[in-house]
């Protein structure tokens, strides 16, 4: 039974959105997956300063910008520097799991883990993978290998769902980057003009390939069935004001269901303002994000794979331009897409773009959206790389 290794990030919930897609598909074909988290493997007190130093970034208006376009994107020393530092920790790790479990296929989610496994195939194993590069020399054959027999060969997909891969996500040894639009190919080929590269639907966690009826989903949240209701949320960290924006937003007459995600915090405050408030429902981290969406008519919520999810179900958007960098890229093709509007984080703003964006049309729901679409590109995937096993 073949195994894979799935390298996901705890940057936000994304990458491990994206990483159960690729188990669930891998699992339903007989293969055997197991999951890590980079940041954790970075170990618990890097870990923690890393993703400390990322939150302070997005907190500091415009100094993420900044890093992204003029360090991320090209590749600048400054970013390759930091890749270098984090690979310095990762690859140990990861030869420690590669030598234990022995997988036939290792998936990045995460670009630092993307760095990681190919260093790790490059300088750690000697592999050249095919490719045009030749299986290189064996393990223990170069400056600083340990000794030993090599280990099974594995291939080496990466997974990226943002419209513009930066320089860190694009190495050579990736055997496969698998995007979710054509703007995506363009940009991991600016980096690697001889990249292979398969195109994709986004996947899409399970319970959105069969959400709950519309009327369903109200009757299960106290929803009346002919009243306005707008989802709010902000990704797993709850960026910008989203408690004085859901407070707003609900005393303007629709019914709220206001997200926190894991922000204790904003939770905390959500409640203390849907005590007066009926139509204002709050929640914290929830896996009833399906149910919320079907209920909803229109999806307030920063550009990310919750766009791909509010689609699914035929939802209409409204982008909040909270997250710098990358989610710059995605808003904008998210609008692009069309069904979609986009406002600042100031409350204000976003009640009256919300009112209005409520009396638009929705959309259908995308005609990639379903299992089929995802599982069926993910095999072509496998198989190009040589791979594909029969269910």
């Amino acid at each position: 039974m073949p195994h894979a290794l799935l390298v996901s990030g705890s940057l936000g919930q994304g990458h491990d959105v994206m990483a159960r897609a690729c188990a669930d598909s891998l699992e339903a074909r007989g293969w055997t997956t197991a999951t890590v988290d980079a940041m954790a493997l970075l170990g618990e007190r890097a870990g923690a300063a890393g993703e400390a130093v990322f939150r302070r970034l997005l907190d500091l208006p415009g100094v993420y910008d900044a890093f992204h376009f003029s360090a991320l994107r090209p590749g600048a020393r400054i970013a390759l520097a930091a890749d270098a530092a984090a690979r310095r920790r990762l690859v140990p790790a990861l030869r420690a799991l590669v030598d234990e479990q022995r997988p036939a296929l290792v998936v990045s989610v995460f670009a630092t883990a993307t760095s990681a496994v190919n260093q790790l195939l490059a300088a750690e194993y000697g592999w050249g993978r095919g490719r045009g590069h030749g299986r290189g020399r064996g393990r223990g054959h170069g400056r600083g290998l340990r000794p030993g027999p090599e280990p099974p060969a594995f291939r080496h997909l990466v997974l990226c769902t943002d419209v513009t891969p930066h320089r860190l996500w694009v190495q050579p040894g990736t055997d496969l980057f698998l995007v979710t639009s054509e703007v995506a190919a363009c940009a991991v080929r600016r980096y690697r003009p001889d990249a292979a590269v398969a195109v994709l639907p986004a996947p899409l966690r399970e319970p959105f390939y069969h959400p709950p009826g519309r009327a369903e989903a109200r009757a299960g949240l106290g929803v009346p069935p002919t009243a306005r209701c707008v989802l709010l949320m902000s990704g797993s960290w709850g960026l910008g004001p989203l408690a004085r924006t859901a407070a707003q937003l609900s005393d303007a007459g629709p019914h709220v269901l206001a997200v926190a995600g894991r922000n204790h915090e904003l939770e905390r405050r959500l409640r203390r303002a849907a005590r007066h408030r009926p139509n204002l429902h709050p929640f914290g981290h929830t896996d009833r994000i399906p149910a919320l969406m079907a209920a909803a008519d229109l999806v307030v919520t920063s550009s990310g794979d919750t766009c791909s999810e509010a689609r699914a179900l035929g939802r209409r958007l409204l982008l909040l331009d909270v997250v710098q960098g990358h989610g710059r890229d995605n808003l904008q093709h998210e609008l692009e897409l069309g069904h979609a509007d986009v406002a600042s984080a100031r409350p204000a703003e976003v009640v009256r773009n919300a009112l209005a964006a409520l009396t638009r049309p929705a959309p259908p729901p995308s005609p990639g959206a379903t299992p089929t679409a995802w599982r069926t590109g993910f095999t072509a995937a496998l198989r190009r790389v040589g791979l594909e096993q029969p269910q």
